[in-house]
């Protein structure tokens, strides 16, 4: 009998000393042969402390250059190098450089949702789980946050006591889902609890009962009471909000919050990737050394 694809990916893990890791926004059956599940914060984490020799990311580019960042001694494998997040190109360097000439004490606060090249340019990093954390610990006044803008309005609304720059930024699959959308889903399910990501437009966010990253709602659910939920983030994170709160009933916010790019990564693709050692990540040592700074300034002062 012909091995299945998940024995020869278990096989390759084995002769590579290779760990998985999965977003919640990848495909179900990716993530439920994956060694660890999360969202940005979690899988950076996760990153620096993995023993193997090689990193199998599942999710989109910019998250496979911070697994290399945080491990530039290891193999960092993306199963599908064309899996991209349009959001983390939209920031233009020329105008961080612009700004801190303007701003004495300007911090350039990136989330982590950007590629390399904009956080060798940063302070410090930041994900939607910690953002407001870390942006309360800077002594900086000024604050430009880059690229998302929504995510940085929903940060600036919890610390008043700072200026910030936002920046034109987004990420489409939050950006499709609309208020209106909201309002409908409202209609539909009544009793239904609206859980939000930051990445949102602030009027859908206006109407959520609670904002917060990807594991964030997770987190909410499990330890909610009420059974029925509305869910404004991209459907990946469905799969594990069943398995969890198997009792517990989900819907999306709109029919299309999907992220394409996530669902390029495939179990075929994991084990290709394994099996010949390609899409590895590779940068330029003067982005390793620069870019790496903010993402370790963003786990020391997470960490406080």
């Amino acid at each position: 009998m012909q091995p299945s694809i998940i024995d020869k990916i278990n096989t390759l893990k084995a002769q590579r000393n290779a760990i998985i890791l999965a977003h919640y926004y990848v495909n179900d059956e990716i993530q439920d042969i994956a060694d660890h599940i999360g969202d940005s914060f979690y899988l950076s984490k996760i990153a620096t402390t993995a023993e193997a020799d090689v990193i199998v990311f599942c999710g989109v580019s910019f998250m496979g250059e911070s697994a290399k960042l945080l491990n530039p001694g290891k193999t960092v494998l993306m199963p599908d190098m064309s899996a991209d997040c349009a959001m983390a190109h939209m920031c233009d360097v020329d105008k961080i450089k612009y700004l801190k000439e303007q701003y004495d004490d300007l911090a350039v606060v990136c989330y982590i949702n950007s590629t390399a090249e904009l956080k060798r340019y940063s302070d410090v990093c930041v994900t939607s789980a910690n953002a407001l954390k870390i942006v309360r610990e800077l002594p900086n006044k000024n604050i430009f946050f880059i690229p998302d803008e929504n995510l940085g309005r929903y940060v600036a609304e919890k610390v008043p006591d700072k200026h910030f720059i936002f920046n034109d930024g987004f990420c489409p699959i939050h950006k499709n889902i609309r208020r209106e959308h909201i309002l409908k889903s409202k209609q539909q399910h009544p009793e239904a609890i609206v859980l939000a990501h930051p990445e949102c437009t602030p009027d859908v966010l206006e109407l959520a009962d609670y904002i917060g990253s990807t594991s964030g709602i997770i987190h909410y659910v499990n330890d909610c009471s009420s059974d029925s939920f509305i869910i404004a983030t991209e459907t990946g994170v469905f799969h594990q909000l069943k398995k969890e709160n198997p009792d517990k009933k989900f819907y999306p916010a709109c029919s299309d919050q999907i992220c394409r790019d996530m669902k390029l990564v495939t179990l075929e693709k994991i084990a290709d990737a394994l099996e010949h050692m390609h899409n590895q990540v590779d940068l330029a040592p003067d982005i390793l050394s620069e870019a790496n700074d903010p993402l370790n300034r963003m786990l020391a002062l997470a960490s406080t």
